[in-house]
């Protein structure tokens, strides 16, 4: 068994890019791990993730703008692809970026403090990292226009009744709820593990394919330097700071 921590517990696990390529990274190393057959992923501290790092954002780094914006895809990209069963372990707070990881995990389980919301539209910038076909698969169109459009926060027991939550669970439950769910699926054997993530995720592709999420970056650095999109940005971060 192994596991992911989004270890920046000061910042609430906030993505940055260093962040989001060590993700790449490990995930890259999980594909040589035959003896690991399932991943937990989690974050430190208070919080699964407070989304996007908004200092990477209101700072972009010098460069091609479009390498850093499509760093989250590819992070995402690798999550969904590492051959292990990946479980997502959510408490807290669990913003944009962070809720779009969530989805990328095979099985999710959150504790009943765990809140979730999509807040990029108000911060001027769509919903990138593969998010929308993510979400369109597993909620629907009418509700993910819904969350996404709104910024409203939901809860657990909401992400439950919308089946995009597996299990929720109270927050002191949580850990051991998670490690025993992995440790039996561990047990199980390693082929049938394997060929089961892939087909439904060959499935999933089909409803919704994710490959046209390439050109979410693109999006977003438009969103960038767009007027109204950095005007509310700006207010965004203003309030933010108060």
């Amino acid at each position: 068994m192994g596991r992911i921590t989004l270890d920046r517990p000061k910042k609430l696990n906030a993505l940055s890019a260093v962040l989001l390529s060590e993700i790449i990274e490990i995930c890259g190393w999980l594909h040589q791990r035959s003896d690991i057959r399932v991943v937990i992923v989690d974050g430190a501290g208070r919080a699964f993730s407070a989304g996007f790092d908004l200092g990477d954002f209101a700072a972009p780094a010098s460069g091609n703008p479009r390498d850093g914006a499509d760093l989250g895809r590819l992070a995402t990209n690798a999550l969904t692809d590492v051959p292990q069963l990946t479980i997502a372990a959510v408490h807290g707070r669990c913003v944009g970026g962070g809720a779009v990881l969530v989805a990328a995990c095979d099985l999710r389980v959150a504790s009943d403090d765990a809140l979730f919301s999509i807040p990029e539209v108000d911060l001027g910038i769509p919903l990138a990292w593969g998010g929308i076909p993510r979400l369109v698969r597993e909620l629907g169109p009418a509700v993910t226009k819904e969350l996404v459009l709104t910024c409203r926060p939901f809860t657990a027991s909401e992400a439950l009744s919308l089946r995009w939550i597996n299990t929720v669970v109270t927050r002191e439950e949580l850990a051991a709820h998670v490690d025993a769910l992995a440790t039996s699926l561990a047990a199980k054997p390693s082929y049938a593990l394997r060929a089961t993530k892939a087909l439904v995720n060959a499935v999933a592709e089909e409803m919704a394919g994710t490959g046209r999420s390439v050109q979410d970056a693109d999006s977003l650095v438009y969103a960038m330097r767009d007027p109204e999109s950095r005007e509310a940005s700006m207010k965004y971060l203003a309030a933010r700071r108060k």
